[in-house]
């Protein structure tokens, strides 16, 4: 009986530490959409004087903030699509065939999340420089590259290790190649999965800030390194916070389809074959 009614306590350290953590997320997002939709807020308000959609409109009527719209879906769009050119047929050989190095030649993918990250676009930038890929569209392109590792070689090793060798056996028992025991046994039970981490590297691209303004300044400007110099430069504040809730908007998409990958633990067991 005293067993059952200290495993009943309240873990009040977690509940705690649960309450900070919300307050840290939570707060500083709550101010921010706040100040988005703020025509007036001064000091020492605790709410606004006055709500609007005047920073809005006077925010998506700036050119620049088109333009980097236009740069970070470009962007993102071929970085994604390289990334899965390069990393699925890789995560399909770590999760299907044992050669020498396999699993040295698989961490060293994700290598570059092991170490402090401006420090490595640092080293990577002065190579860079030496290659005239500063300031250029295809150097913002590689750079960014390198930080969808993680999810397009992580999850999709995951996702194939996944599937049912039963059934791909059978089908080769059949008669089937092995181009339709792929397209009709194996890609339909890892697709979803390798969707979410195509999801990911799309959204984590469209976010990535150091290595788009360590390589890609001053010509190249995406969203949010735009969203950066506005709250850096401007003196209204609003102009930043429109652009952040138009950065939300991604996650928010990413997160629901996300979450089912998320949540069964496939990212965490990555490499557990």
């Amino acid at each position: 009986m005293a067993a059952t009614l200290a495993y009943r306590k309240p873990d009040w350290i977690g509940i705690g530490f649960a309450i900070v953590l919300t307050l840290v997320i939570v707060v500083p997002l709550i101010v921010v959409g706040t100040w988005a939709f703020t025509n007036v807020w001064r000091y020492p308000s605790l709410i606004p004087q006055e709500f609007g959609l005047r920073f809005w409109n006077q925010t998506l009527a700036r050119a620049d903030v088109w333009s980097s719209i236009s740069t970070s879906l470009t962007l993102s769009f071929t970085v994604t699509a390289l990334s899965a050119l390069i990393c699925l047929p890789a995560a399909y050989a770590f999760a299907r065939l044992d050669f020498p190095g396999r699993n040295l030649l698989f961490f060293s993918f994700l290598a570059g999340h092991a170490f402090p990250k401006f420090g490595l676009l640092v080293a990577i930038a002065g190579i860079f420089l030496q290659l005239n890929l500063i300031g250029t569209f295809w150097g913002v392109v590689l750079i960014q590259l390198v930080g969808t590792l993680l999810f397009m070689i992580w999850i999709p090793v995951a996702a194939f290790q996944a599937v049912d060798r039963r059934m791909e056996e059978a089908a080769r028992d059949v008669g089937a190649s092995p181009l339709r025991v792929f397209w009709s046994i194996t890609l339909p039970q890892a697709g979803p999965t390798i969707a979410a981490a195509i999801l990911l590297s799309f959204v984590g691209t469209f976010y990535e800030t150091e290595g788009a303004w360590l390589i890609g300044a001053p010509q190249v400007r995406t969203l949010p390194v735009l969203m950066i110099s506005f709250i850096n430069n401007q003196p209204v504040i609003q102009y930043g916070a429109v652009l952040s809730v138009l950065l939300w908007v991604p996650s928010f998409i990413a997160l629901l389809f996300a979450r089912r990958v998320v949540n069964s633990g496939s990212f965490a067991r990555g490499f557990g074959g």
